[in-house]
């Protein structure tokens, strides 16, 4: 297959795949993206806070790709995804990379966004319905902003946590999931709460900020993003009524 032609495949693919998540989002969660306008126009990295299924993220992938008409971002997942049965192959057509450095800074330097949660599959089973950031000691993504030389952008969905829960405080589940590294939870949910995904000011690059100040720097605008636009503690039936209510109502 010629280089064009596995162009115009691929774009196919995506198309179709963008189409039926974006359809899913509309339908079942009234899937809204605000603050586009945040996002620049070169490389850039996107931080955002992991809900229990990341299924919002997948809604903004497609809402992404129909706005821009390219795939521009590339999303840095745990390890244990390339490990499951197929999802190998598809991670590596949506640009699914495992955040090395290496891998970070090759699709910043080509362009790319990057996309990373810094709590990650620790974030999506232990955080709850107060929506608590758990970045542990995380500062990977903030050395990969300063050598990049791009802006952080934080990122939140509006009662992500609402339409899956899980029941994350169980004893027994994070001592299995701190020994085997494999999302071992009790997942419950589907409700079709209403998702707005915000996307927040840009931290511009600085070289004279440390990588510690970063790190908070980035903490505290994606905090902002949640107690801005989140009721906590998160409630389903608030979420349910929401798709009722337009925003400048609540």
């Amino acid at each position: 297959m010629s280089g064009k032609a596995k162009e115009d495949a691929q774009r196919s693919y995506y198309f179709i795949l963008g189409y039926l998540w974006d359809y899913f989002g509309r339908i079942w969660h009234g899937y809204e993206l605000h603050g586009v306008e945040n996002l620049p126009d070169g490389p850039g990295l996107i931080i955002y806070y992991h809900a229990t299924l990341p299924i919002d993220y997948i809604f903004f992938l497609a809402r992404i790709f129909f706005l821009k008409n390219k795939l521009c971002c590339y999303t840095v997942v745990d390890h244990f995804v390339f490990k499951l049965p197929g999802l190998k192959m598809l991670g590596n057509n949506l640009k699914m990379i495992t955040g090395s450095k290496e891998e970070c800074l090759r699709a910043l330097k080509s362009g790319y966004w990057v996309a990373i949660s810094p709590g990650g599959t620790r974030e999506a089973i232990f955080s709850d319905e107060t929506y608590n950031i758990l970045w542990g000691k995380r500062q990977g993504f903030a050395k990969v902003a300063l050598e990049a030389r791009v802006p952080i952008i934080p990122m939140f969905t509006e009662n992500g946590r609402e339409g899956y829960r899980t029941f994350g405080r169980i004893k027994l589940l994070k001592i299995l999931y701190e020994y085997l590294r494999w999302p071992i939870i009790i997942l419950y949910g589907g409700f079709p709460v209403k998702w707005r995904t915000h996307i927040g000011k840009p931290i511009p690059y600085d070289p004279n900020t440390t990588v510690d100040e970063l790190v908070k720097k980035a903490q505290n605008g994606l905090q902002t993003l949640i107690e801005k636009n989140q009721k906590q503690p998160g409630c389903i039936r608030s979420g349910l009524l929401a798709r009722f209510r337009n925003k400048k109502n609540e």
